[in-house]
């Protein structure tokens, strides 16, 4: 598996609009997104961060490669190349 980058909350965001997720809300410092996939409505909480966690990072984009049907691996691509 490649390693994790460290990024932003908003660069993570972008990655997300492309990817077709909708923000929905924002309260505080977690922005709300939403998807309609083929499995369902998809809702995720990003943390608008200077830095997300790692953690927190790959759950995310553990859920997004599940949901969109996207190997983890090409998510990790693209975030490198926005």
């Amino acid at each position: 598996m490649s390693k994790l980058p460290v990024i932003s909350g908003d660069k993570l965001i972008k990655l997300l609009t492309k990817l077709g997720y909708e923000i929905i809300r924002q309260k505080g410092s977690h922005v709300r997104l939403r998807k309609k996939t083929q499995m369902g409505e998809h809702n995720i909480t990003v943390p608008k961060h200077i830095e997300i966690a790692k953690g927190t990072l790959n759950d995310i984009l553990s859920k997004v490669s599940l949901w969109n049907n996207i190997p983890k691996e090409e998510l990790i691509k693209m975030l490198s190349k926005i």
